[in-house]
């Protein structure tokens, strides 16, 4: 059975990342854009048309893009950096690291495009081990939102809280799953549907996929849990506690490596305090190859059927 979203009720949640934007630079005037030749990726081109003087393009140079949000940010600014995933984290690593998390610094990293969105484009442009790098360094919160409505709250979570923040916001059409005026809490996850035989976790792109997986489980018999874990660190540990001792058993999916995103999170949990049977769905530890995001996504096993048939597999496994 194929379970799909009409193409209608799709939406870009990097439009509701940019309105946002604008809304609140309309009220604040520290709030500052700053990119890397990616205007038009990043969708900021009705921002540079209103600011002009507020939006700083640095060319393609990313680490340079990192270190002129920093010393915004020692300016008392709120610099929004934004680039594709893959550049922003991968080539501008140390930045990161040195100018942004060990100095506490005040830079809101946005990391567009993240995940397999650019798939055609080929394993260069994947973004893939973002989690795994950045939810590795101190100060920094990872959020991955699953909708335009969660985009929209941390977003504006973001720009009041005072320190580095890592937004990971794909360009891959997803529906709408929180309510409107749904307000970001970081560390903590939301149940989209409860269940009793197992837990499914998933963030960003997969969330909805997880929830039709649960609709194809339910037809054949299973009462899958649904949590939309949007913040992989802080990881909402009593969430996930729960899960374990209320559902006894945990699938994990995630448009990245399996190793040390989400899933590695959830795990680290799971081990320290409740062991159950797990499955880590995502990309196996190799580049992903050329092709639409959503071919990706299936080929690696994270369509609602793929999904639904992994969860059947672990409940096998339950004691």
């Amino acid at each position: 059975m194929t379970i799909s979203v009409p193409p209608a009720q799709l939406y870009d949640c990097r439009d509701a990342f940019v309105g946002t934007l604008e809304a609140l630079a309309q009220t604040n005037n520290d709030i500052i854009a700053v990119c890397n030749d990616s205007v038009g990726s990043s969708k900021l081109g009705g921002f540079r048309d209103r600011w002009p003087d507020r939006l700083v393009n640095v060319g393609i140079a990313e680490q340079n893009m990192v270190g002129v949000g920093a010393g915004l940010a020692n300016g008392g600014k709120i610099p929004f950096v934004c680039a594709a995933s893959c550049f922003l984290t991968g080539r501008a690593l140390e930045q990161i690291k040195a100018d942004v998390a060990y100095t506490n610094t005040n830079v809101k990293l946005c990391g567009i495009s993240s995940g397999m969105a650019y798939g055609e484009l080929g394993p260069t442009h994947h973004s893939i081990e973002d989690f795994a790098w950045i939810r590795a360094l101190p100060n920094v919160p990872v959020i991955a939102p699953a909708d335009r409505a969660e985009t929209i709250a941390a977003v504006k979570w973001s720009a009041q809280y005072e320190g580095p923040v890592f937004l990971r916001l794909s360009r891959v059409g997803v529906p709408d799953l929180l309510s409107e005026g749904h307000v970001f809490e970081l560390g903590k996850a939301n149940m989209l549907r409860d269940g009793t035989d197992l837990t499914i976790v998933a963030n960003g792109v997969l969330t909805h996929r997880a929830m039709a997986a649960a609709q194809v489980l339910a037809e054949r018999g299973i009462s899958a849990r649904v949590l939309n874990m949007a913040t992989v660190r802080p990881i909402d540990r009593d969430a996930v506690l729960a899960a374990a001792n209320e559902t006894g058993a945990i699938l994990t999916c995630e448009e990245h490596t399996v190793y040390g995103g989400l899933g590695s999170a959830v795990a680290e949990v799971v081990v320290e305090t409740r062991p159950v049977p797990m499955k880590l769905l995502g990309v196996p530890g190799i580049f992903a190859p050329t092709g639409s995001a959503n071919f990706l996504l299936d080929e690696f096993g994270m369509s609602p059927e793929g999904i639904a048939g992994s969860a059947a597999e672990l409940m096998k496994k339950k004691a």
